[in-house]
């Protein structure tokens, strides 16, 4: 199929139309997405097996996601986030600094392992709660949220749908993405921090009298809260040293193991049905993702991926200083309207068809069952990793969580505009920008 087929040009006038409709919000996602998918199907651009090849390779994030909410959801009739917003507000002492700190220490490590827009969802309320008693606007908290739940996907290689689609494709393992990508995703976190007072002024310079829940809450079902615990942690244990058991049990598997055995605990305690568990999860979202899979498969057939590597190399030639930090900035740029995930999906064909046109690795390295890519190949990977993340804390359509909380804002009274977002987001992001070219480029000396 050539580039100028009229199939191709469907394909690609589809998939564009698609990415401007989520963009400027006119539908809901999940439905754009299935719409796109749908128009391909009907005209013959995208066949069954297209579809397979699609879901084979994205099934992965998929399951990986599923896994995520499930547990979260497990876990939250327990009352556990009502507790850590208890002690919460009494670590915050009625200090505005405190306060916006304590987002990002709360935040950032449930984020790590479990869905951001998931974890928004469930402590948003805690935000809202301690903002009221201390007299300060919480629409700004609450984006905080976001961007900090956003950055600490980054953090670990199952924080983030796009960071596994990155990692899993160059057989990068957990552990291996903790030696040479998590230090970079911490340093863009902490880079959050200068940025409070400028963003958050009058919250930033607040000190009221401690605000703190008149009773302690109780936790409910104790047995069902340890247990689901539990599982979490085998989870965590398992993306730790799944890959390296006989068994190879890899982080998508492990999370459907975990998602089963909580599952598994939901119907033996029968403190609710499974059908009320599985009927909260986040499906849109993974409905959109399976509908995007299958529209970027369909993009590959178009040889557009191809014509974008031989443009990289034209560009920069071998030089992977400047290949890493021009991905880096046009993957950030693209990352604030786009969501991260198609365009991840599309830059890693790019990124790798770079490597193959300039003779840096052999064809061979294109298929699926390569195995690890060598560590100079890394630092572009990151970098595409970095760019598509940060960017996405840019403007209220880079991320789904972003939408999520710019809803909760809405549903609160609080309408969130665009500019209003992109006031917040934008500044911290492109901080963010800054750190993580500095990370990359140390990787590129050091490496």
């Amino acid at each position: 199929m050539g580039l100028g087929s009229p199939q191709s040009l469907i394909i690609l006038l589809t998939f564009a139309a698609v990415m401007v409709v989520i963009a400027l919000d006119i539908l809901d996602v999940a439905v754009t997405a299935l719409v796109g998918l749908c128009v391909l199907l009907v005209t013959g651009a995208l066949d069954t097996r297209d579809v397979q090849n699609a879901l084979n390779g994205g099934g992965e994030s998929l399951a990986l996601l599923f896994g995520g909410m499930v547990v979260a959801r497990v876990l939250t009739p327990t009352g556990i986030f009502d507790l850590a917003g208890y002690y919460f507000s009494r670590a915050v002492r009625g200090s505005g600094k405190l306060y916006l700190i304590g987002i990002i220490v709360m935040i950032a490590p449930i984020c790590a392992f479990l869905p951001n827009a998931t974890t928004v969802i469930l402590t948003a309320p805690i935000i809202i709660r301690l903002a009221r008693g201390m007299g300060v606007d919480h629409v700004t908290p609450v984006i905080l949220c976001a961007l900090i739940g956003n950055t600490a996907g980054i953090l670990t290689l199952v924080g983030d749908p796009a960071t596994f689609i990155v990692g899993s494709s160059i057989g990068l393992s957990f552990g291996g993405y903790l030696k040479h990508a998590s230090l970079g995703g911490l340093l863009t976190l902490l880079a959050v921090i200068p940025m409070l007072p400028i963003i958050a002024r009058d919250t930033w310079n607040t000190h009221v009298p401690p605000v703190t829940a008149p009773v302690r809450p109780h936790l409910e079902h104790p047995w069902l809260l340890a247990t689901a615990t539990g599982v979490l942690v085998l989870m965590i244990a398992l993306f730790l040293f799944g890959p390296i058991l006989e068994a190879q049990l890899v982080p998508p598997a492990a999370a459907i193991l975990c998602a089963t055995l909580a599952l598994l605990l939901v119907n033996g305690t029968r403190f609710e049905p499974v059908e009320r568990v599985l009927g909260d999860l986040d499906w849109p979202t993974l409905v959109f993702l399976g509908s995007i899979f299958c529209m970027v498969q369909a993009m590959t057939k178009t040889g557009i991926f191809d014509g974008l590597a031989h443009l990289l190399y034209a560009w920069f030639g071998t030089n992977l200083t400047l290949v890493s930090l021009a991905i880096l900035v046009i993957v950030f740029a693209v990352s604030t309207l786009v969501a991260n995930i198609p365009l991840v999906l599309a830059m890693t064909i790019v990124v790798k068809g770079y490597f193959a046109v300039s003779g840096l690795m052999p064809e061979a390295a294109l298929g699926a069952g390569y195995g690890a890519w060598p560590l100079f190949t890394l630092p572009v990977f990151i970098a595409m990793t970095f760019g598509a993340t940060l960017g996405g804390g840019g403007t209220m359509v880079g991320d789904s969580s972003n939408i999520v909380a710019c809803g909760i804002c809405a549903r609160d009274g609080h309408r969130v505009s665009f500019m209003r977002f992109l006031s917040i987001g934008m500044p911290i992001s492109l901080a963010q920008l800054v750190v993580a070219a500095g990370y990359v480029l140390a990787m590129r000396v050091i490496g």
